[in-house]
């Protein structure tokens, strides 16, 4: 299997380390397109503007600020950098054993900045969301979607259970012919299912630690996602339901949790 993630808005900075190193970052022939990526986000970063530009509100100017120095910053695995309510839930920098081995194998994170990450990749903590244009590069999705090619990793990953938000997904979409199964958080109210928000992030997070944990080989199918899933129904979900594709997308893996 392979769990797609979004990196999280909100990052701890390290507080020691040695910087990141692009060589040993997931993808090392993504090392021209991530020192481009970094450097126009510096000059970016260093504008007067430059908060604005990057859509984010005042307060987080300081964040914007360390974006200058990224290349020298202190670097700390991405399962730690990453935190907020999807990474609380997953709890990836926690896990030990046979979950930390399958996390670093399985769990890709596409991020605007690197590309795509392992949990155990070195990183700093930085400021840029997927919907920002960079100088340079313009719109960073389908700048990725070209340098990321059709294979994250060297293997097959057979089923692949993507919990990234929209913005994420047009910068690496399965190979055809690869089952490609989507999660969707759902509410029912009143007999209606309704996309909850801050319930999804926690959802997502908690499903992949439980496919990433539970006993037993990892589910190589749809149909083994989906039953692995339903384990959680009677604790954490209340439902659980597949909707297969109608075109060339991902089928669907609907998670229904209590009313938020």
């Amino acid at each position: 299997m392979l769990i797609l993630l979004p990196p999280s808005e909100g990052k701890t900075p390290p507080a020691r380390g040695r910087p990141v190193d692009l060589d040993t970052l997931t993808r090392p022939d993504l090392r021209d397109s991530r020192t481009r990526a970094l450097r126009e986000l510096a000059a970016l970063s260093s504008a007067p503007d430059a908060v604005e530009r990057l859509g984010v509100g005042t307060s987080l100017a300081a964040e914007v600020a360390r974006n200058v120095d990224l290349a020298t910053a202190p670097a700390a695995q991405a399962a730690t950098v990453y935190t907020g309510v999807l990474y609380e839930a997953a709890g990836l920098a926690d896990m030990t054993g046979t979950g930390r081995r399958r996390a670093n194998t399985s769990v890709r994170i596409i991020s605007a900045l690197w590309g795509v990450l392992s949990p155990a990749d070195r990183i700093p903590a930085y400021r840029l969301s997927m919907s920002v244009g960079l100088p340079g590069i313009g719109s960073l999705a389908p700048y990725w979607a070209r340098a990321l090619g059709e294979q994250l990793t060297q293997t097959h990953p057979g089923v692949v259970i993507d919990c990234r938000s929209s913005a994420y997904v047009p910068a690496w979409r399965p190979p055809s012919g690869t089952a490609w199964l989507t999660v969707r958080v759902v509410a029912d109210r009143d007999g209606k299912r309704t996309v909850v928000s801050h319930h999804a992030k926690h959802t997502r997070g908690m499903l992949t630690r439980h496919l990433l944990t539970r006993p037993g080989a990892p589910p190589r199918t749809v149909a083994e996602v989906r039953r692995a899933s339903q384990e959680l129904v009677g604790t954490s979900l209340q439902e659980v339901s597949l909707h297969p594709a109608t075109g060339a997308g991902p089928d669907t893996l609907e998670l229904v949790v209590a009313q938020e």
